[in-house]
């Protein structure tokens, strides 16, 4: 299928809501309505629900699938809508935001916590001053109760053809509740977009970018060149890599299978390089169908034949649908319109399964989808942050590129949508918005000063667009004592959430790789067949720049009749009860021997010599069988664990000085396999 174009122009701005200095209550509930709009051929387009939160069109006024509209235009019963809040209040000040057909208000009335309803405004015909407004209510003082609700009465044959409503706000400040324009004050966010020049840009149409999270490849389409393959010339997928002088080498066309003969474009890569996300799924014959796939980097340095991802009960109205794959690879955002959108494609959520499918997906909520489309997301590096676009949201065409954050590990609640600014958007259809791991800068395409049709521009952001800080964490893992690399497995878990990330490392692949927000301090788990689980922990909240570490991680072979010492277990002074910061140790013995099931182990423990000679020995044993016990409660038959106590019989350290005493408190095992 093809890409929609995108066209960028302007300087960077933000859209923000004036809500310093004053307590404004945006509608949050519907509470009753006379009637809404419905098609069965629509979603949840001008349902009442969208006269909810913030207004979506202003200050551009017009007619908007993201407001309430009633069933019929001109009933001369009346229409009302009746809404709540988050909390009571009393209140100086109501405002409705009439996006379309304005001039139908009658009354406006508030509900008091016993649901006693007070006339706050009644509105004589002609009031309006345009199709499209604000219509204001200012109080003398504050309301003697506090406000539960708003009542908003309208008389629909005032006005010809439908009216709409876009947003209703309360406030117990009488400064004027209304969305205004700030400037960013950095002054480096004024930057002016750069034309990447004649290495991507061509008199052709180049559309579409995606860089790499490392910032070293940039991926476009590129659409009717000559160098295209199929005698349509296509949409082709080109690329270009970052030279040592921080320039853009001459970009060149991507091999096949991933180009053919018919549409072909790349919806994002791996933090690591080696996984691409491909829109279309690829059949063997060379022809596509609707969908989504992905390709993995071989040995040999080739892609590999595009894999389908498969979704439980996907289902796509539109013609059209974009994706974007989390950098865990385990999350995919998509764009599709089904009956339960709230209008047009909305983004939704999606989650690989054990079996290699992906659940059926769904909707992210009402902050980032409208009663409009919402098309082309992006999920940046961090996991965090995601550029769409939409003409749902306060914007400066009738497409615009927003920023929103995940605020949870649901994926379902996002923070209100932020306008990137003029800077990218135009008047016209925007959309396709990367950015690098770095945040330094955002890739797009525009027509503006271009070498014919659409070029590839970057520029530079300022703080409140740019992901969260990342640290990229890069390395390699061998044997302790030969050096050599080994196939392994490098599981990283936040520590104070859920995330997790699961990383294969090749050695003939190159070194392993992933990106983490600084922000969360996590732990890494190394695995490989036949040697010990190795477990390290770091903490980068104190960076605030882009951060890339490189590692090479040693793994202790896994051997039988060894002694293996356990240095992170530790027992409270004289006692054998085990604190948990030994957990994480023991809980790498339980996987050592889930995941290997004919070894048994035999746990040996040891104190100093300070103290009474047969106390420390039953100490030693107490301390071996607590052990034994942890291992039990995780699942470890007993009839494989065996346990022996030495008192402090067997020092390894000197007994002097209580640094090289605290050596000799220790429980060491042995793995064995009973004949």
């Amino acid at each position: 299928m093809f890409l929609r174009k995108a066209f960028f122009l302007g300087a960077l701005l933000f859209v923000q809501f004036y809500s310093q200095g004053q307590s404004v209550l945006w509608a949050s509930k519907v509470v009753a309505f006379s009637s809404e709009y419905s098609d069965q051929l629509l979603g949840k387009e001008f349902r009442a629900l969208h006269a909810l939160g913030r207004p979506s069109k202003y200050p551009k006024f017009g007619n908007t699938a993201s407001a309430w509209q009633s069933l019929t235009p001109d009933n001369p019963k009346g229409e009302y809508l009746i809404v709540s809040f988050d909390s009571l209040k009393q209140i100086k000040q109501v405002v409705v935001f009439e996006n379309f057909g304005a001039g139908s208000l009658t009354r406006i009335e508030a509900f008091d916590e016993n649901n006693k309803l007070y006339m706050l405004r009644e509105f004589p015909p002609n009031y309006a001053q345009s199709n499209g407004q604000i219509t204001r209510i200012k109080l003398n003082s504050l309301t003697p109760f506090k406000v539960k609700s708003i009542k908003i009465t309208l008389n629909s044959e005032r006005v010809k053809g439908f009216s709409q409503i876009d947003a209703i706000a309360i406030s117990d400040d009488d400064k004027p509740i209304e969305a205004s324009i700030a400037l960013e004050k950095d002054p480096n966010a004024y930057m002016v977009k750069e034309n990447l020049g004649l290495a991507i840009n061509s008199k052709f149409n180049e559309i579409c970018p995606v860089v790499s999270p490392d910032g070293k490849s940039l991926y476009f389409t590129r659409w009717k060149h000559p160098e295209n393959l199929g005698s349509a010339k296509n949409q082709d997928i080109w690329v270009s890599q970052l030279g040592d002088d921080k320039k853009w080498m001459k970009a060149s066309l991507f091999p096949a299978p991933i180009n053919n003969d018919e549409n072909n474009a790349v919806c994002g890569i791996s933090p690591n390089g080696k996984t691409m996300l491909l829109n279309n799924v690829y059949g063997k014959d060379g022809q596509m169908e609707k969908g989504v796939s992905l390709s993995f980097k071989l040995r040999t340095g080739d892609w590999s034949f595009p894999k389908p991802i498969r979704i439980q009960n996907f289902k796509n109205k539109s013609e059209y649908s974009e994706y974007t794959l989390a950098p865990n690879g385990k999350i995919l955002l998509m764009t599709t319109e089904t009956k339960d959108s709230y209008g047009g494609k909305d983004i939704y959520v999606s989650f690989l399964k054990s079996d290699d499918t992906w659940t059926e997906p769904k909707n992210i909520g009402p902050n980032v989808n409208s009663g409009e489309s919402e098309s082309t997301p992006f999920i940046a590096p961090d996991g965090v942050t995601m550029y769409f676009s939409s003409s749902g949201h306060v914007g400066y065409g009738n497409n615009d590129i927003f920023l929103t954050r995940r605020l949870d590990d649901t994926w379902l609640n996002w923070s209100i949508p932020e306008n990137v600014g003029p800077m990218v958007n135009t008047n016209q259809w925007d959309g396709y918005f990367s950015v690098s791991a770095q945040g330094d800068y955002a890739y797009f395409s525009s027509v503006e000063n271009s070498m014919g049709a659409e070029d590839i521009y970057r520029i530079k952001i300022p703080e409140k667009v740019k992901p969260q800080t990342l640290v990229q964490f890069a390395g390699m893992v061998v044997d302790v004592t030969s050096k050599k690399p080994l196939n392994a497995k490098v599981v990283v878990r936040s520590t104070i959430s859920s995330d997790t990330m699961a990383v294969e490392y090749d050695p003939y692949l190159g070194d392993f790789s992933f990106m983490w927000p600084t922000k969360k301090p996590f732990q890494i788990e190394i695995k490989s067949k036949g040697y010990l689980t190795k477990r390290e922990k770091f903490d980068f909240r104190k960076e605030s720049k882009y951060l890339e570490l490189n590692r090479v991680i040693s793994l202790m072979p896994l051997e039988v009749n060894k002694q293996f010492k356990l240095p992170t277990l530790n027992f409270a002074q004289s006692k054998a009860d085990i604190q948990k910061d030994s957990f994480e140790a023991l809980d790498g013995i339980v996987l050592i021997l889930k995941d290997n099931p004919v070894y048994h182990i035999l746990i040996e423990g040891h104190t100093d010599l300070q103290g009474d000679w047969n106390e420390n020995l039953q100490l030693s044993v107490d301390r071996a069988i607590k052990v034994k016990e942890y291992l039990i409660s995780k699942g470890i038959e007993s009839s494989r664990i065996q346990t022996k106590g030495w008192g402090g019989t067997k020092p390894v350290s000197s007994s002097v000085l209580e640094d090289k005493r605290r050596l000799n408190r220790r429980v060491e095992f042995t793995l064995f396999v009973n004949e």
